[in-house]
């Protein structure tokens, strides 16, 4: 009998160990399977011959004022967000895959519970120092205890742990594959730097980094130079191979676009992402484009891509009510925009996932309207029976059906025109707004918006300020209204938290600055379906039904191409990565260069 006992209790204590199969794998996918198998030697995108040598400059947009990328106030230097490496890295042609770095392998069980990382041994920072499992782990904590509130939100009861030199833990509280997989992609820092600093303090000088690239020059707030690790340990991973091939990298910072845009003309620096369609259109001519010195290239923008949106801080109470949301968005004449301004080189933006299956096209299908059904009188009921489409306007530059359709809305959200002036009705006060701008950025846009406003008898004040004045509003929602750029999201995934829920509203991400039960729901629904494709598919549709209808954002455009001119002294592969520019993967052509003037060689 007590033999009996004793085998059903070993029976009871290993069973839970033999259901949890324990599995160790290179790479790790959010949805399928990794596009590279473990023996690839490069990404497609990248070439593994291209030689390394030659310098490339480019430019910047406004100031910065120190070397921290994560600290809480402050300008920080472009690029600064790349000089460490993470122990897994993502690839340009694929949505959701990791890659080891610094990392060679990871062990995990089924259900994601905890995983063990195996760090390469070779990996070391820029002064030859190791990476450890206790600079991850001093990492992660550094960034719990002094990095954004957010970051505290998301991985709260996580715990990164070294459990010996070069192997290192991470337990969540529950089984939660896409919160392991957050953190695979965390730059880790040296805990030999960092150890005595406080990490959401600015940098006035260089940090000591571990990527293929590190500070060797620079003026504050005027330039900033990188240059090439040359005995970097990674050079030669699979993810790395063909990439990283300028020896120097520099910025120059331009107060005003227009300014810099005729320093590149005259060949102050190499390369320019144009994002005004009619600069492209009307003013890249000359005899240096004429004799093909300056080369201009277009690229279809056919994957998930970034996009523009005129965001209302809707904690405002002018912005509380819906229909006056959808008021103002009727007053954003696109298509004469478009066609005055943009040489029709634009695209109206009409998803918060656009280029996607997941975006909301045509009417809800059955398992969409299966998940919004029990919300159905909390939701407006043309997400129910009509099909999404931004405001149309006649293209004329004054769509007066526009207009009257926005003031009937108006009215009927208790606002009415007196003097000449849109007034509340219960409190007597003007409509007035003031829209935050960038300085030295492309805003040519602004002043028909503001134009039509007033046809409206709502005054816009335009609000134009410094790159660091600008940073430090939008980080504490000091605004009625702003431009937002929404990053390309391939598929629904963990960043909507900091974009839409509740519990993030400090992020800087949540420009729209929503609070809304519904939208926390779904939000916390996709979150907790990572790795599901069937299920995230009508959840990803649902969510951006809900955001397009409640107008919490006006929808502007995105490029249907991008556009680039550059000196002709570089070559890159012919394939492109879906989901970047690619500017990794070109290198310095010695026989083209040796063809230009010798000043611009």
């Amino acid at each position: 009998m007590l033999l009996r006992f004793v085998i059903l209790l070993l029976c009871t204590l290993v069973a839970p160990l033999q259901a949890a199969t324990i599995h160790e794998s290179y790479a790790f996918a959010q949805l399928g399977e990794p596009k590279y198998a473990a023996n690839f030697t490069h990404y497609d995108y990248a070439n593994p011959a291209a030689p390394r040598g030659g310098k490339i400059v480019m430019a910047v947009t406004g100031t910065y004022d120190n070397f921290n990328r994560y600290a809480s106030r402050g300008n920080p230097g472009v690029g600064t967000g790349t000089l460490y490496d993470g122990l897994f890295t993502t690839s340009d042609d694929e949505p959701g895959s990791y890659y080891p770095l610094i990392a060679q392998s990871a062990r995990y069980p089924s259900d994601f519970h905890w995983m063990e990382v195996n760090i390469n041994p070779r990996a070391q920072f820029q002064d030859g120092t190791p990476v450890t499992a206790s600079d991850v782990a001093f990492t992660f904590k550094k960034f719990m205890r002094e990095g954004v509130p957010q970051f505290r939100v998301v991985y709260k009861g996580v715990r990164v742990t070294a459990l010996n030199r070069l192997t290192v833990r991470i337990d969540v509280p529950k089984p939660d594959k896409d919160l392991i997989l957050g953190l695979l992609t965390l730059p880790v820092i040296p805990e030999k730097f960092w150890r005595d600093k406080k990490f959401n303090e600015p940098l006035s000088s260089p940090p000591l980094s571990s990527g293929p690239y590190r500070i060797s020059n620079w003026k504050l707030g005027q330039f900033i130079e990188y240059s090439r690790v040359k005995n970097y340990w990674a050079a030669n991973l699979p993810v790395n191979r063909g990439r990283f091939n300028f020896n120097v990298m520099r910025y120059d910072y331009y107060l005003d676009d227009n300014v810099a845009f005729e320093a590149f003309k005259a060949g102050a620096f190499d390369l320019r992402e144009e994002s005004s369609a009619k600069k492209w259109a009307t003013q890249y001519r000359g005899r240096n484009f004429d004799n093909h010195q300056i080369i201009k290239e277009t690229t279809p923008n056919n994957a998930s891509t970034d996009t523009r949106w005129l965001a209302f801080n809707n904690e405002k109470p002018q912005f509380s009510d819906r229909r006056v949301r959808q008021a103002l968005s009727l007053t954003l004449d696109f298509e004469w925009m478009n066609k005055a301004l943009f040489y029709g080189a634009y695209k109206r933006t009409s998803s918060y996932f656009q280029n996607t299956e997941y975006a909301a096209s045509g009417y809800p299908d059955a398992d969409q309207l299966a998940l919004l059904a029990p919300y159905k009188t909390q939701l407006p009921a043309a997400l129910f029976t009509e099909k999404y489409a931004p405001p149309r306007s006649s293209g004329s530059g004054y769509d007066r059906a526009g207009l009257l359709k926005a003031l009937a809305l108006l009215k009927q959200a208790g606002w009415s025109i007196k003097n000449q002036r849109l007034t509340n009705d219960k409190t007597g006060q003007p409509f007035n707004i003031e829209l935050l701008l960038r300085g030295g950025s492309s805003n040519e846009w602004a002043l028909p918006f503001q134009h039509s406003l007033a046809r409206l008898g709502i005054t816009l004040t335009l609000r134009q300020v410094d790159t660091s004045q600008y940073l430090r509003r939008l980080r504490e929602g000091d605004y009625d209204m702003i431009g937002s750029v929404y990053l390309a999201m391939p598929t629904p995934s963990t960043n909507l938290q900091m974009n839409w829920q509740s519990d993030y509203i400090q992020s800087s991400w949540n420009t729209a600055r929503v609070k809304d039960p519904i939208v926390d729901h779904f939000v916390k629904a996709i979150v907790a379906q990572q790795g599901n494709a069937d299920a995230l598919l009508p959840l990803g549709r649902a969510l951006d039904r809900i955001l397009l209808w409640n107008a919490y954002m006006i929808p502007m455009w995105f490029n249907a191409e991008q556009r680039l001119a550059y000196w002709d002294k570089f070559s890159h592969p012919a394939i492109k990565p879906a989901y970047s520019t690619g500017l990794d993967n070109w290198w310095y052509d010695v026989n083209k260069a040796g063809r230009l003037p010798a000043d611009r060689r």
